[in-house]
């Protein structure tokens, strides 16, 4: 694990770019540091570590993961996301609580709108009986971004979409001023819309949705 962990590291550090990571450093609100590798190149230099040969046994996942997570430079947050999505299949119930840690730990939508659909998403689907419980206590918890997640985990879910699921959801967030919310709500609307426009303009017209939300709601639709 350590081997894995030193030779990405040194991959990502050989590829370093201190002009393009200003310009992504600033685009992120100066929130976190870069390499400055774009993610062409990015995803070509660890290509190699996500093929199916080289994985690591599942067992190390969590410990590679919050390791490569508390490093500075953004790659590795972006890194760990997509070798996680490789373990989709190998999911375990407790699993959530490595999920729940990347979406609580240098939040920002970068991250959440990756990990929702596609790590989040992807366990509900595992592990139904989870679903009610954590999104429960997401939209329980002062935490904007397991807030957001608990809006954006069904996005891929096209004809699985629960909308009863969703209602409650989008009820329980009306009336915020939260912007990563309401944008939040607007795109999970949209991306059904594209399933099922007739549901999506019936919900807009009865639901009280903040202007934001409403807006990118029926974007498609308008």
């Amino acid at each position: 694990m350590t081997n894995f962990i030193n030779i990405l590291e040194t991959e990502f550090s050989k590829n370093a770019n201190p002009g393009i990571a200003a310009g992504q450093k600033a685009y992120m609100k100066n929130q976190f540091e870069f390499y400055g590798i774009k993610t062409p190149l990015r995803r070509k230099i660890q290509k190699p570590f996500l093929m199916k040969t080289y994985l690591p046994p599942k067992i190390h996942l969590g410990e590679i993961v919050k390791t490569l997570w508390e490093k500075p430079e953004r790659e590795y947050q972006y890194f760990s996301q997509e070798l996680t999505q490789k373990y989709t299949g190998q999911f375990e119930k407790k699993d959530i609580g490595l999920l729940e840690f990347m979406v609580m730990n240098k939040s920002w939508w970068d991250t959440i709108d990756f990990i929702a659909p596609k790590l989040v998403g992807e366990y509900f689907i595992a592990y139904p009986g989870q679903r009610g419980k954590y999104v429960e206590k997401w939209i329980a918890s002062e935490n904007i971004w397991l807030q957001r997640t608990s809006i954006l985990f069904q996005l891929n879910y096209k004809d699985d979409f629960d909308k009863e699921f969703l209602t409650y959801i989008i009820n329980s967030f009306i009336g915020s001023n939260e912007f990563f919310i309401n944008k939040a709500i607007g795109w999970i609307l949209r991306q059904y819309s594209k399933t099922n426009p007739t549901w999506v303009i019936d919900f807009t017209n009865k639901t009280e949705l903040d202007k934001l939300s409403r807006k990118e709601a029926l974007r498609l639709i308008n």
